[in-house]
C-alpha cells in the first residue's frame, strides 16, 4: 500500500508540473496527420504539453488577438502581417510550406487540367457551372481561393457553387459526396482517405505557394500569455530535430511539408 501510494504521489506531482501551452492551428495542418508526428516528439523533448485549437486561419487569428491562445500557426501572409502590425503579435517565423492544389472528378468535366494557371482552373470551372465546393470559413484556404476568383474576375455564386462553413476534412468529404471540385491543401489532400472518384487535376502554379508560420501572442496585449514556453515551442519548431520529422513525414511516397525555417 505505502509503495502504491508512493507511486500515485509521484504521478501526481508529474502531472501538476506538466506545462500547457494553447496553440491555435489550422484545420488543414491537423487534417494532414502531421500534429500526431510532431506533438509526442514535443512533449519528449521540451516537457510542454501542446493543446491544439483547430480552426481556420482567421478565428485563430482571432483567437490570438483575443488572448485565447499563447501562439498561433497559420498559413495567409497579409492577415499574418497584419496580425503582427497591429501588435497582436510579436514577430512571425517561417517553419515549413507545401502548396495547394485543385481537386476534383476524375473525369475532370470542366477540362480543369488544360489550365495554364490557378485562375484559369477556377474560372473554368465557373464557365461549365459545374459543382464547386468552397471551405467558405475565412480560412488560409478559402482566402487563398477568393484570391483567384478575383484574378480570375469572378465573383462566384449560383446552384454550383456551395460553400460549406467547414474545415478541410469535412469539405472534402463534401466535395467528394457531390463529385466536386474544390481547393485544398496538399497535405489534406493525400491524407485524406475518402478520395472516392476525386483526383488531383491542377497543380503547381507559383500563387499557390502555401506557406506555415509561427507566430507568438503578445504579452503587452495580453500578460497572461505564456512567452516562455512559446519560445521553447518556436526554437523546437525551428530546429533540427523538427525539420527531420517534418520533412521525413510522408504518404505513400509522398513528401507533405517542407521544413523552411532560418535558425
Amino acid at each position: 500500500m505505502i509503495r502504491f501510494l508512493a507511486s500515485l504521489l509521484i504521478c501526481l506531482g508529474t502531472a501538476a508540473s506538466a506545462e500547457t501551452l494553447k496553440v491555435a492551428v489550422t484545420t488543414s495542418f491537423q487534417n494532414s496527420g502531421l500534429s500526431d508526428v510532431l506533438l509526442p516528439a514535443i512533449e519528449e523533448d521540451t516537457g510542454i504539453t501542446v493543446q491544439l485549437l483547430v480552426v481556420g486561419t482567421g478565428q485563430a487569428l482571432r483567437l490570438g488577438e483575443a488572448g485565447d491562445v499563447d501562439a498561433i500557426l497559420v498559413h495567409s501572409r497579409a492577415a499574418e502581417d497584419a496580425f503582427v502590425a497591429a501588435g497582436h503579435g510579436t514577430h512571425r517565423r517561417e517553419i515549413m510550406y507545401n502548396d495547394f492544389v485543385v481537386v476534383g472528378p476524375e473525369s475532370d468535366p470542366a477540362a480543369v487540367a488544360d489550365a495554364q494557371t490557378a485562375a484559369a482552373a477556377l474560372a473554368a470551372v465557373a464557365q461549365a457551372q459545374v459543382p464547386f465546393v468552397s471551405r467558405g470559413d475565412d480560412s488560409g484556404t478559402h482566402r487563398k481561393e477568393l484570391s483567384l476568383w478575383d484574378a480570375a474576375g469572378i465573383a462566384p455564386g449560383g446552384a454550383w457553387y456551395r460553400e460549406v462553413g467547414a474545415g478541410m476534412g469535412p469539405a472534402l468529404l463534401t466535395a467528394a459526396g457531390m463529385d466536386a471540385y474544390i481547393l485544398a491543401d496538399r497535405a489534406s489532400w493525400l491524407n485524406f482517405g475518402n478520395q472516392a472518384g476525386l483526383a488531383l487535376v491542377f497543380e503547381g502554379d507559383p500563387v499557390l505557394f502555401n506557406q506555415y508560420a509561427y507566430i507568438p501572442v503578445n504579452p503587452a496585449r495580453h500578460g497572461h500569455v505564456k512567452v516562455a514556453l512559446a519560445a521553447t515551442l518556436e526554437d523546437w519548431l525551428t530546429s533540427a530535430r523538427a525539420a527531420q520529422l517534418i520533412d521525413g513525414y510522408q504518404i505513400n511516397g509522398e513528401i507533405l511539408f517542407t521544413f523552411n525555417a532560418e535558425p
